[in-house]
């Protein structure tokens, strides 16, 4: 079957959600006077990053709602037993940060305005459908996408096939007719495949060592990919 639509994954795929996290960091933790609490930026980074991936993952299993597992993050970044009501105001002050740096990575609207007449296209996140459609609608991108569609809502997150079938089952397509485009080879491309559609690894950092994967390295490798014969089958050499 010929691809159809094309499903996207936001935050680092069209949405440097890593450099506005990392610009937001920095001018949170200062204002917040707590600039010498770790090394650098980016170690800072990295900590609130593990962090994040941690509480992620328990929500995903259940263990906790979405406000819960922000609210954990805060807790483990600090270090400390705040209430609900400290939590979620250090994460509304950082927020604050976070959408001042709000940007899209620079092939983001080319590639989506040149898909458009061939492709339909929708969005797939592990978020929650407030955060994610306020944020496309904010960068001037959400009527490029039929349906947004998002974890917190689904009940169920990437790489969990029922996700991915949600998205063909809100365009009316078969998993084969389905491209889904994300920068996390193992929860966007490698759960894509194995859901039955046609999974894409963007690696930005050429990263590699993926050979089992569709790889590409910039949005403007996608349409002539998704243009080729076959489900990718000859495409190979990209990346």
């Amino acid at each position: 079957m010929p691809i159809r639509a094309v499903v996207w994954d936001i935050d680092d795929t069209l949405f440097d959600y890593t450099g506005a996290d990392r610009v937001a960091l920095r001018g949170h933790l200062a204002a917040e006077g707590l600039g010498d609490r770790y090394g650098s930026v980016d170690q800072a980074l990295a900590r609130w990053r593990e962090i994040t991936d941690q509480h992620w993952g328990r929500f995903a299993a259940g263990e906790t709602d979405f406000q819960g597992q922000r609210r954990d993050r805060v807790r483990s970044f600090l270090g400390a037993e705040v209430s609900d009501t400290e939590a979620d105001g250090w994460f509304q002050r950082y927020a604050v940060h976070f959408e001042a740096a709000w940007t899209l990575f620079p092939d983001s609207v080319a590639v989506l305005d040149r898909l458009a007449p061939d492709y339909r296209q929708a969005v797939l996140s592990n978020s929650s459908l407030r955060n994610q459609d306020r944020k496309l609608r904010a960068l001037g991108v959400r009527d490029h996408f039929e349906t947004v569609l998002c974890a917190a809502e689904l009940g169920v997150s990437k790489p969990d096939a029922a996700a991915f079938h949600a998205a063909c089952d809100a365009l009316a397509l078969d998993p084969r007719e389905v491209a889904y485009v994300g920068n996390e080879p193992d929860i966007d491309a490698g759960g894509a495949v194995a859901a039955g559609l046609a999974g894409v690894w963007l690696d930005r950092d050429g990263r590699g060592g993926r050979p089992e994967l569709v790889r590409i390295t910039d949005l403007g490798q996608l349409p002539g990919l998704l243009r080729g014969d076959t489900r990718f089958g000859a495409m190979s050499a990209i990346g």
